[in-house]
């Protein structure tokens, strides 16, 4: 697994990790999720051994990545955001190379990249230039790198960035069977639909602090446990605000999120109980409701409620 206790690292008076706990699991998935800045790549980096940190530490299998370097770092396997090939081999040669890194020789490596090769759908084009290669093949190539030492535990910066749909899927399989086989995976993305349909746990940080873990279920249970209600329609927002306001009382505090000529959409408690109430109070100010709605709030609304919305560089 990968233990992070108490991580701190600073660059000069920026603070970018800030007394970080996390503990990614063998067998599933976590993802690592936060704006821009928030101190994922400089978690990742102290995780990889790129980075020491400044105080706290991390293990990976048990073996403190500073201390233990090469025993921590063996049985790791690491996909970077940017691409780590080299445009003037093939994608055997760059399978080779990487493999070859990781300690792999002669037939063992051969059979290790021929492997890797058929698991990315590649081998027909193994000893192509990768600059022949689309931007989803090379994202593939790359992610298949990590793979070639057969690592017990995988950390992915962003492995789908920029890639086409049939790579997406593809990557996405192959990281449910690393988890599958029973490798820790730690798993970074901003798409918070991939990551809520392919994480088992989620990792929030931001400014460089933990600052909400767990299952998608137990997420939601913590801001409240609210649904989405989404009413379609013709409404006249000042008398649909007018009819719902007087409901507080009796539905308990919600939240009207929306409100506009042809959609009102609210979170609130329970909302299949509620759901009369609201259509009841809405047509006697005379609005309009032609189709509804009802969902658990998306990893995506959770994750705006919990870092802001503001934009960050």
């Amino acid at each position: 697994m990968i233990e992070i206790e108490s991580l701190t690292k600073r660059y000069g008076d920026a603070l970018a990790v800030d007394d970080l706990n996390l503990c990614a699991p063998p067998g599933e998935i976590t993802g690592l999720l936060g704006p821009n800045g928030a101190g994922k790549s400089s978690t990742i980096a102290c995780i990889s051994g790129l980075r020491a940190p400044d105080s706290g530490r991390v293990r990976v299998l048990g073996r403190d990545v500073v201390r233990e370097r090469r025993l921590a770092l063996e049985h790791l396997g690491v996909v970077p955001q940017e691409l780590a090939l080299y445009d003037e081999l093939s994608a055997r040669e760059n399978l080779e190379y990487w493999g070859a890194a990781y300690g792999l020789r002669g037939r063992v490596l051969r059979e290790r990249a021929a492997a890797v090769l058929e698991q990315l759908g590649l081998a027909e084009r193994a000893d192509e230039r990768i600059t022949r290669f689309s931007g989803g093949m090379q994202r593939r190539l790359n992610f298949g790198c990590a793979l070639l030492h057969t690592p017990r535990v995988l950390v992915l910066d962003e492995p789908t960035v920029g890639v086409d749909p049939q790579s997406r899927v593809r990557l996405l399989e192959l990281v449910r069977q690393a988890a599958d086989a029973g490798s820790t995976v730690l798993y970074t993305t901003h798409h918070m639909q991939e990551a809520e349909q392919l994480c088992d746990r989620l990792a929030i940080v931001d400014h460089g602090k933990l600052i909400a873990f767990g299952t998608l279920p137990e997420l939601q249970a913590r801001l409240g446990g609210r649904d989405i209600l989404s009413l379609s329609g013709r409404f006249d927002p000042r008398s649909a605000r007018a009819a719902l306001e007087p409901l507080r009382e009796v539905l308990g505090d919600f939240e009207l999120t929306t409100l506009e000529a042809h959609v009102v959409q609210l979170a609130v408690r329970d909302g299949a109980r509620v759901l009369a109430q609201v259509l009841a109070a809405l047509a006697a100010a005379g609005n309009e409701v032609r189709e509804t709605s009802l969902r658990q709030p998306s990893l995506e609304s959770l994750f705006l409620a919990l870092t802001g919305k503001e934009l960050r560089e």
